[in-house]
């Protein structure tokens, strides 16, 4: 291995040479420990530390790194307090995820460090969000994000470059090529040789390191990040490495032919390198001793500070309130005068109030800025709001869902249009994993509002037509509003993007230029969590939400002798169990209304509810009227069938004569 030091100090070289110990040290321990059973698993990075120490070091300590597992190197390089290091591994209270989650999946915003999830490739996207959110604040720093070579087989990898190179954003994508996606041979990953070939596809520039040399690695990341301050780009850059453990130490490394450990014996890191340090009389036997002395204690000491913690205890209530990052509704009242809107109409006007109050809220999604989106819901935004804010979006939802994330890690709001609520499923790994956990985890918000195109009754067949609200019901961490009518549309709206956390706003389609309502105009809000009482009656409560609420009121209307509860639930999470638990008790009979398909819907997680806390007062069954079954029809005879609106009115009428 070749080394040149170029006009680099002494003391850059020593300190390299220190953070490539660091890691290394921290392995052999761990390692040590693992078959003492005192800890319970190991993704080992032995062979890759350069990589790790290379980038960690040639970027400035401000600028935002995303490693993966096999990247300790980032960690200790950025100064990460080893005792607090070693108590996130051992699930300790005071790691970075008191306890609930592993490794290195977290953060620290005082490190500038966005750590993975499990599922590979989801923080490609989020770099990119970071990496936009420095250039609109013309910041000129970069953003780092790490990728296996069997991660890279994920879309998330190819969505994420697009939208940088699209976009020309400040990121460094760092491929680790180390020839195995755990088991399995990069010939059965890919059938191209380097990833720097990929790089001309995308438009992106490409640079190919030896990853065991760290004066390399350190070097021409320098150049790159520097060049790329100064003139915003994505980069490809990728480094080959071989890893000299298993996937993790459980699974072994029978898999890899020995003559490949054997020849990357040779390119070890750390040892080439001191090698390196000692040829040129830059390290002695006493600096070598002195410096492994002090990690040695170092470790040792933070070691015993992290077995000695007790154990994380359970708290029920510090469980629960860590799934958001607090938010105190400031209710801000509406004005008196008010304008004929209709639903679309109200959204956008909720839109433009809320980018005129958040100067750092930035809208993206396809075809939302000239266009105005499919609906003309953004139309004229970028006249008014600048491109910049209001951004067209390649058709990846995946790495712009990660993309609004990154913006929130930097301190930006952000809104990302599903062109229709179905296309949720190509982004829903970032919603679920990411958006929903990552508060509840290390404590970063995620001020991210979907707005979410749903429902049937145009004729647009199983691909645009889903009600897909309860997929996210079921998620911990998610808020949902789903209005009825325009005034709560512009009211909840808002109160989305002041909530620093994910809410999937749910706009029904068939609803948006089909009612009309006088708006309040200007900036107010609405409460989550509280439902509207549209009508008041003793015999039935109806519950219900979005186009049922307007169901459930023409069927009133049809038969005003029914004296009925209409409850609009308005948000789905948090719900108001309160309003739903005054009506049952006191009318006895309760019906729940959805367009959704029946099975596992909202409303039989209410009909349990009242079943477990309501049971004195009923005097019939809990009613679920809901849709069909089966995906959503196209031919309008056969969606009229699918939805509920026309069996509703049976069942009601059934209900009351119990």
């Amino acid at each position: 291995m070749q080394f040149n030091r170029r006009t680099y100090s002494n003391e850059l070289l020593i300190e390299l040479y220190k953070q490539l110990m660091i890691p290394r040290m921290i392995e052999e321990k761990m390692l040590i420990l693992l078959r003492q059973g005192k800890i319970s698993k190991w993704f080992s990075g032995i062979g890759q530390e350069a990589i790790s120490v290379g980038c960690t070091m040639a970027l400035a300590s401000d600028e935002y790194i995303l490693p993966m597992h096999r990247n300790l190197g980032v960690f200790t390089s950025r100064n990460v307090p080893l005792e607090k290091l070693f108590a996130q591994f051992q699930g300790k209270k005071s790691g970075f995820t008191k306890g609930r989650d592993r490794s290195f999946h977290f953060g620290s915003k005082e490190h500038h460090i966005v750590g993975m999830i499990s599922h590979l490739g989801p923080q490609l996207g989020i770099a990119d969000g970071i990496a936009l959110s420095k250039k609109l604040n013309k910041e000129n720093k970069v953003t780092l994000v790490f990728s296996g070579d069997g991660g890279s087989s994920e879309g998330d990898f190819h969505e994420a470059l697009n939208v940088a190179a699209v976009w020309d954003l400040p990121v460094i994508f760092v491929v680790e090529n180390n020839g195995y996606g755990l088991s399995t041979p990069s010939s059965e990953q890919f059938k191209f040789k380097n990833f720097v070939d990929k790089g001309p596809g995308y438009g992106m520039e490409t640079k190919l390191i030896p990853g065991n040399n760290v004066l390399e690695v350190y070097h021409e990341v320098s150049k790159i990040a520097e060049s790329v301050r100064e003139n915003p780009r994505p980069v490809l850059v990728e480094c080959i490495t071989f890893r000299m453990r298993g996937h993790e130490e459980a699974s072994g490394t029978k898999y890899v032919p020995q003559e490949l450990f054997d020849e990357w014996q040779k390119l070890d890191p750390p040892n080439n390198y001191e090698k390196f340090l000692f040829s040129e009389g830059i390290l002695t036997e006493e600096i070598t001793k002195n410096i492994k002395s002090k990690i040695t204690d170092s470790i040792n000491k933070a070691l015993k500070i992290a077995f000695d913690e007790p154990a994380v205890e359970f708290n029920l209530k510090d469980e629960v309130a860590d799934l958001f990052s607090p938010f105190q509704y400031q209710p801000i009242l509406p004005q008196n005068h008010k304008q004929e809107m209709r639903l679309i109409d109200a959204i956008s006007d909720g839109l433009k109030e809320s980018m005129k109050k958040h100067q750092n809220l930035v809208l993206m999604g396809q075809d939302i800025a000239a266009y105005g989106g499919v609906f003309k819901i953004t139309e004229g935004f970028v006249e008014e709001f600048g491109i910049e804010r209001v951004r067209n979006t390649p058709l990846c939802e995946s790495a712009i869902v990660g993309a609004g994330l990154g913006l929130s890690i930097d301190g930006k709001k952000a809104m990302v249009e599903m062109q229709f609520a179905d296309f949720v499923t190509c982004g829903f790994n970032q919603i679920i994993n990411n958006l929903a956990k990552i508060n509840w985890r290390w404590g970063q918000n995620a001020d991210v509002v979907i707005r979410m195109p749903t429902g049937a009754g145009v004729g647009a067949g199983p691909f645009h037509s889903q009600s897909n609200e309860s997929w996210f019901f079921h998620t911990p961490g998610l808020k949902i509003a789903y209005p009825a009518f325009p005034e709560d549309a512009k009211g909840l709206l808002i109160t989305a993007f002041e909530d620093p956390n994910p809410v999937m706003f749910f706009e029904h389609k068939a609803l948006y230029r089909s009612i009309k309502q006088d708006v309040s105009l200007g900036y107010f809000n609405l409460p989550f969590g509280k439902a509207n009482l549209l009508k008041q009656g003793k015999q039935v409560s109806i519950v219900t939400y979005g186009m049922g609420v307007h169901w459930a009121l023409k069927t009133l209307e049809e038969h005003p002798n029914i004296e009925a509860d209409l409850i609009d639930l308005r948000t789905l999470a948090p719900l108001d169990w309160e309003t739903i638990r005054n009506s049952v008790e006191k009318t006895g009979k309760v019906i729940i209304l959805h367009e959704d398909t029946l099975m596992g819907g909202i409303g039989a997680e209410i009909a349990a509810y009242v079943n477990e806390n309501c049971f004195q007062f009923l005097d019939a069954p809990v009613i679920r009227s809901a849709s069909l079954d089966t995906p959503v029809p196209f031919a309008s005879t056969l969606e009229t069938e699918f939805l509920p609106s026309k069996r509703f009115k049976k069942q009601l009428i059934e209900l009351i004569e119990y």
